[in-house]
């Protein structure tokens, strides 16, 4: 599956990167997560497949799943570092409790790994890191600032007049993910799916939760938030 059709034209530039998971939902969550941040994003199921996209249009970094059906992840990261003079980048996604897998891919010249399960964002902020490090001319989305309130994605920082905010990880995703898509309303379940990685999660009170942590630290008045504010009937926007 390619993606980078959907992209607007501002992000063609950008890099490329092959997402290759036997499960569809996980590939399809982190390609458009991918896409939304701005990426040119192709999916594969196994590990010939991606073999084959990799020939065709060599990708500037893989997803690699290490758990495979037939030619293995550790096989793919071997077979693609041997047919390249410049190989892409690799973050691998492992199973909790595979040490063994992610000390091989490590050796074999993989960037970095994920856990599973993992959150989207911090995937999408891993990716921007290895990007950075391979090239940095490939740098990330630069911070987003609004007024006294700046978010650095790249830094992973959250400053309220200069002063850094003690945001937790999933905080910290779930205002990036609501700040680039600034007006834009998002339900529960879809905030649940986007920055959580769970579709078709029942119990979707977490969102209200980390929203209400959210406004505590960084909104001037957290019952009149001037920032993530509530969409009744819907969920939640962030107004720039």
């Amino acid at each position: 599956m390619d993606r980078s059709d959907a992209l607007p034209a501002q992000a063609a530039d950008r890099a490329r990167i092959l997402v290759v998971d036997d499960e569809p939902t996980v590939a399809d969550l982190v390609a458009r997560y991918l896409t939304r941040s701005g990426y040119r994003t192709r999916t594969a199921g196994d590990g010939e497949t991606a073999l084959a996209l990799a020939a065709e249009e060599p990708p500037d970094l893989i997803v690699l799943d290490v758990m495979l059906p037939g030619i293995g992840g550790l096989d793919v990261l071997r077979r693609v570092a041997e047919r390249r003079p410049d190989p892409p980048a690799v973050i691998l996604l492992t199973a909790r409790g595979e040490e063994s897998d992610r000390i091989s891919g490590l050796r074999l010249g993989a960037d970095d790994y994920v856990v599973k399960p993992f959150s989207p964002g911090e995937l999408v902020a891993r990716v921007e890191a290895v990007l950075r490090r391979r090239d940095p001319s490939q740098s990330a989305a630069p911070p987003l600032v609004h007024g006294p309130l700046t978010i650095d994605g790249a830094a992973r920082r959250v400053l309220l007049d200069g002063v850094e905010v003690p945001v937790t990880q999933r905080e910290l995703d779930l205002l990036l993910f609501l700040a680039r898509h600034p007006g834009q309303a998002f339900s529960r379940d879809q905030l649940m799916e986007s920055v959580w990685g769970y579709g078709f999660y029942t119990d979707t009170s977490t969102v209200t939760v980390h929203v209400r942590r959210l406004r505590a630290k960084i909104e001037p008045d957290p019952t009149h938030p001037r920032w993530v504010q509530t969409v009744w009937g819907i969920g939640y926007r962030f107004q720039p």
